[in-house]
């Protein structure tokens, strides 16, 4: 990959990744975590990027090869996007505090629940852009 080619990949995953930014420090403002009880903020952003995630990635797949407008779209709303909104480290350090605290049971079913609904909406959200797009060739 050329040294241009290096700077637009950044580019397209830093831009996405300012929106997905602002908007998990928006979710973790609105609900912050609290000992002993459910996680919100970091569960909605988590379950919101699992269902934008596979009906991008599945929209875009549907469209035709990963390159040009669609190669930007992966990297700037999957990569950066849904990279910075969704974390795996708040998630695994909610559990952990949760245990810590003794709420054990909230703990499992945060963890469980969160593992289990956000692969139900992934797979959603490509079954989502499955009815809305057809593949590429395909007569809509």
């Amino acid at each position: 990959m050329s040294e241009f080619g290096k700077a637009s990949t950044f580019t397209w995953v830093f831009v996405g990744g300012l929106f997905g930014t602002a908007l998990r420090w928006g979710a973790e403002q609105a609900w912050p975590a609290h000992d002993g009880q459910w996680p919100w903020g970091t569960f909605v952003v988590n379950l919101v990027g699992a269902f934008i995630l596979g009906a991008l990635l599945e929209g875009l797949a549907r469209l035709g090869g990963d390159d040009g407008w669609r190669r930007r779209a992966r990297l700037a709303g999957g990569t950066g996007f849904c990279g910075a909104l969704t974390t795996y480290s708040a998630f695994a350090l909610e559990i952990s505090l949760l245990g810590r605290g003794a709420h054990y049971a909230l703990a499992i079913g945060y963890a469980v629940t969160s593992v289990v609904v956000g692969v139900l909406l992934a797979w959603t959200g490509v079954q989502a852009a499955r009815r809305l797009l057809p593949l590429e060739g395909e007569p809509a």
